[in-house]
């Protein structure tokens, strides 16, 4: 537009003065406009930003290498410390499901069934089913995601409930059968993953076997259709829709990869140092010998080796001319502070505390220490109540009562068999603190004393047996110990006795 101010201020100057003074005021109410939009919306020098991508958009051709580059991490670098600290939190020695049927002496037998199922449940026969979930933590955390197949078995296979558990990676979850059209017009494949026309998804396509295994037979790029029933897929969604699930250290894997290239860096630089390293450099070879010798010429050969060896203690003659040059590497102060500071973002990103993934607790106290794991706590909590049990517990409990009942080890009814799960309990900080808290707790109505149990780790059905059990035995034995709260109180005096009725 700048020629046709031009050509009317040919004509008319001020109306050329008119326009241009309009444009500047309203070049400034749109850079004013501008400015009060959001800052993370500017594009600018300080950096690029991603685009405008679904869940499973951004997922998808990152998948493969965002998996090989964790475990290569998880092998080679402090960072096996994070699936660990995860897997024990999360499941801990298992998340153990007790029968609430009401019915006491039927809740024991279905106990005792899974109990005894469990333990044959997982086909590779490497890890019982509580084992299971700690290798699935530990495969979901480091791959992204981890599946389970259900494979039913014959009536005579000679376990206690016909029904066997295949562990899987990610990796057989075929992401290559990715487009809009399933396997009929109405269905959807994303990522391996089949979902219906309202988006439930009705199917998984799984490789045969794993492709990065050594022995594959050729058929680590063949993948079968199996009904979404039949398989339990554990990942972390963190976005609507979301179909697969990222490595956990997908936030963090440059920041980690940068920690260990500084850390092996610094190793041999401190390698360098401890070597007294020394160079002789030598005037003009020409130089006449004052001691009378001969002349020694340029072109005359070393009679020693060119490279000297310094040994403790050690003192040598140097040519005539010759002096010694020591290296003397350039010291740094700040490895500390840097690994301090990466150390500190990786726990964060990862979801765990600091003094958990280094060990360091030299800073620590009771008062640091809790504040960090009520967090920590927190999360963990919410990833087994809202992943963990919802996403294998429970369907497996269910596929093993559905078996068991086809093969005649429990009968139908009604009502069903309904199961409450008890998670692992935390580990006390300071177990007294602790107790007297949870103690204050169940007695001021806070939490009741089955939440007081079931918080600690344990059943209180079972507790409840333990604890009749043993007071029958004290009773029994005529014995009166200070741990029984019947009969002596809590200063360590007897407990007073109700009074009886006087007879007249």
């Amino acid at each position: 537009m700048a020629w046709v101010d031009r050509v009317i201020g040919v004509f008319s100057p001020m109306a050329e003065a008119r326009r241009l003074q309009a444009r500047a005021a309203v070049s400034v109410l749109r850079n004013a406009a501008a400015s009060r939009s959001y800052d993370g919306a500017q594009a600018s020098r300080r950096g690029s930003w991603g685009g405008r991508q679904s869940a499973n958009a951004a997922i998808g051709p990152n998948l493969p290498s965002l998996r090989d580059r964790a475990r290569d991490l998880v092998r080679n670098t402090p960072m096996a410390r994070v699936p660990d600290v995860l897997a024990a939190h999360i499941v801990g020695t298992g998340i153990v499901p007790t029968s609430r049927t009401g019915n006491r002496a039927l809740d024991k037998r279905v106990n005792a069934l899974f109990e005894a199922w469990q333990k044959q449940s997982i086909v590779s026969g490497e890890v019982d089913f509580y084992g299971a979930q700690a290798v699935l933590v530990r495969s979901m955390v480091e791959g992204g995601d981890a599946l389970v197949r259900y494979l039913p078995r014959r009536a005579d296979s000679g376990l206690p409930v016909p029904l066997q558990l295949r562990l899987m990676e990610g990796d057989q979850l075929d992401e290559r059968k990715h487009g809009l059209l399933g396997r009929s017009a109405e269905t959807t494949t994303v990522l391996g993953i089949e979902f219906t026309e309202d988006g439930a998804r009705n199917g998984y396509w799984i490789r045969k076997a794993h492709p990065g295994d050594l022995c594959t037979r050729g058929n680590e790029n063949t993948s079968v259709f199996v009904q979404a029933r039949d398989i339990a897929h554990i990942y972390r969604p963190l976005r609507i829709g979301q179909a697969r699930g990222v490595t956990w250290f997908a936030p963090v894997m440059l920041t980690a990869r940068d920690l260990a290239d500084y850390m092996e860096a610094t190793l041999v630089k401190a390698r360098v140092e401890s070597c007294f390293a020394g160079f002789v450099t030598s005037a003009d070879t020409s130089m006449p010998n004052t001691l009378g010798g001969q002349v020694k010429q340029a072109s005359e050969p070393r009679r020693g080796p060119d490279t000297l060896e310094l040994s403790p203690g050690m003192i040598t003659r140097l040519e005539p001319g010759e002096t010694m040059a020591f290296a003397q590497p350039s010291s740094s102060n700040s490895f500390e502070a840097f690994t301090l500071n990466a150390a500190m973002n990786i726990a964060a990103g990862t979801g765990i505390t600091y003094d958990q993934f280094t060990g360091d607790l030299r800073q620590a106290n009771y008062s640091s220490l809790r504040a960090g794991k009520i967090e920590f706590r927190a999360l963990v909590r919410q990833l087994q109540y809202h992943l963990m049990i919802p996403k294998l517990c429970q369907p497996t409990w269910d596929r093993f009562i559905e078996c068991a009942i086809l093969s005649g080890a429990l009968r139908l009814r009604k009502d069903g068999y309904p199961v409450k799960w008890i998670a692992p309990g935390f580990e006390p900080i300071d177990p007294l603190k602790d107790l007297k808290a949870d103690v204050l707790a169940v007695r001021t109505g806070r939490m009741s004393w089955e939440e007081f149990v079931a918080e600690w780790g344990n059943d209180p059905e079972t507790q409840l047996d333990e604890l009749a059990r043993i007071n029958a035995a004290f009773d029994e034995r005529g014995l009166i110990l200070d741990i029984d709260p019947r009969k002596v109180a809590a200063s360590g005096a007897a407990q007073a006795q109700p009074s009886r009725p006087s007879e007249e």
